[in-house]
């Protein structure tokens, strides 16, 4: 009987826990393996002088993905954290003098698009109908397939989708065929930056990111990102799962063509079935015998990554004025710092860059009277790392940001923590330290992708942001889903 099979998960973040909490209301006996002190892989917390900091995503898009998962198990997302739609959803700074609110109003929003080019709301109705369809395509059947190989997508009704949802056509020729004002183009374009091209290389099958970000809307889970973790943490507590906290896997044993023992800081467990849900790079580089790894070293090399991440937590003793809880500064050139991320990678020399202002909308994350500041720009991955180039990039990001604010928050810093490639490397062993996983581009889509399955291995599956359906939070939780789904499978005809 299934039931009594042993499973390990390797790795707590949204896509473990996910596969952890199915599997173990399925029956199985689920052990979930953390190597850092708490679980949520990005979307920790660090908590400092009364501000408490969410390390990660911030983001809340997608909200009918956490329902449908959440709904497996009867419950709803309102069961653990409330949700609060943001409006404006955000704001985009051009200059010192123009920024604009994204309001979460669809008519709202097409005045806006008309402001800045005649005949683009009539425009934005016809490009978000073609984006909510493919939302309702790709979100709906394309990601829930584990994308083992071809065969699946060999039918003719899916191949018709994938032109109807413009799988080869690429983004920014799609966004240029509805509007031609830069900024509007800008605003477009952006929710693709983090899936690791330029949108010149996006298929436009990811103008669903903008049905996700313009239609579905921007909210807020009171209390933070970190509910989400806690909420999915207790679901999989209630099901049953065992989840070991600063406990490292060190080795996955193979016999014959078995996965039979993980081998951890805190001890050797046998086991019948390992779920990787960590990063898929270390785990089989470092933990799986050579003999048994999908991929070698050289096609690991070979992937285009997401971007990684300079991100600075900052605790003001002061308030900050004018800004909202998602501000996007694009005072500088987007295509010159996509290139700097993609094309020719370094650190950037004019980067756009992103600030979270959560005690906006959440007093209760800073102290009265203060402010809690979350920076980031994105950066290439595999580059240096060291502390004077993140002060120097500190400092040329306030420089614009107290500029363009038109108030000063230097010397009012109360905390102070940076957060970069050599972190997420060392705390999430990232392949080279990257914050997004793989790039969403159209040579590392769906089977294109490193393999769900172990292909030598006949009882180990990978799951997370380097393999189907790809990154971000709601994708990471699909993952689980699908690696769980095919995990019952096969242990049902072990």
């Amino acid at each position: 009987m299934h039931l009594k099979k042993q499973i390990h998960v390797i790795g707590a973040g949204f896509s473990g826990l996910a596969a952890s909490a199915i599997l173990a209301k399925q029956g199985y006996e689920v052990t979930l393996v953390e190597k850092n002190e708490q679980t949520g892989g990005r979307a920790r917390i660090w908590e400092n002088k009364g501000f408490t900091f969410d390390m990660g995503p911030s983001w809340y898009w997608m909200p009918d993905i956490f329902e449908n998962y959440f709904a497996l198990f009867g419950k709803k997302v309102s069961d653990f954290y409330q949700l609060e739609r943001l409006d404006p959803g955000y704001r985009v700074y051009f200059s010192a003098d123009e920024h604009v609110n994204v309001p979460a109003d669809m008519t709202e929003l097409e005045a806006l698009f008309e402001k800045y080019e005649a005949g683009s709301a009539k425009a934005l109705r016809a490009f978000m109908e073609q984006a909510a369809y493919k939302y309702k395509h790709a979100m709906g059947d394309y990601v829930f397939r584990p994308s083992h190989g071809l065969g699946e997508f060999l039918d003719l009704n899916l191949m018709l989708q994938s032109l109807r949802i413009h799988m080869l056509k690429p983004m920014a020729k799609h966004v240029r065929k509805y509007f031609k004002n830069p900024k509007l183009i800008q605003l477009l374009e952006f929710p693709v930056l983090f899936l690791g091209a330029t949108a010149q290389k996006i298929p436009a099958m990811y103008s669903l990111m903008n049905y996700a970000d313009l239609g579905l809307g921007t909210w807020y889970p009171n209390g933070g990102m970190h509910q989400i973790v806690k909420a999915m943490t207790q679901l999989a507590k209630d099901q049953g799962v065992n989840i070991l906290l600063n406990t490292e896997v060190q080795k996955v044993e193979i016999e014959g063509s078995s996965a039979k023992q993980v081998v951890t800081s805190k001890g050797t467990f046998d086991t019948d079935f390992v779920i990787a849900a960590g990063d898929y790079h270390f785990i089989e580089q470092n933990l799986i015998a050579k003999p048994y790894r999908n991929y070698d070293e050289a096609y690991w090399q070979s992937r285009t990554l997401s971007p990684s991440s300079l991100l600075f937590y900052i605790g003001l003793d002061k308030k900050v004025e004018g800004i909202l809880h998602h501000n996007l500064f694009f005072d500088e050139d987007l295509d010159a710092h996509a290139h700097e991320i993609y094309t020719q990678p370094k650190w950037p020399s004019k980067p756009l860059f992103y600030v979270s202002c959560v005690s906006k909308t959440d007093p209760a994350s800073a102290p009265a009277g203060m402010e809690n500041l979350f920076f980031l720009i994105p950066l290439a991955p595999g580059l240096e790392d060291n502390e004077a180039l993140r002060e120097q990039y500190y400092h040329l990001m306030l420089d614009r940001f107290e500029r363009i604010t038109k108030q000063k928050i230097r010397g009012h810093e109360l905390v102070k923590r940076s957060y970069a490639l050599k972190d997420f490397t060392h705390d999430y062993h990232s392949f080279k330290g990257n914050a997004y996983g793989l790039a969403n581009t159209l040579a590392q889509t769906a089977f294109f992708k490193p393999a769900m399955r172990a292909k030598k291995i006949t009882n180990l599956l990978f799951a997370g942001q380097l393999t189907v359906p790809g990154p971000g939070v709601p994708p990471a939780i699909i993952s689980g889903q699908v690696a769980a789904t095919e995990a019952h499978k096969i242990l049902q005809k072990l």
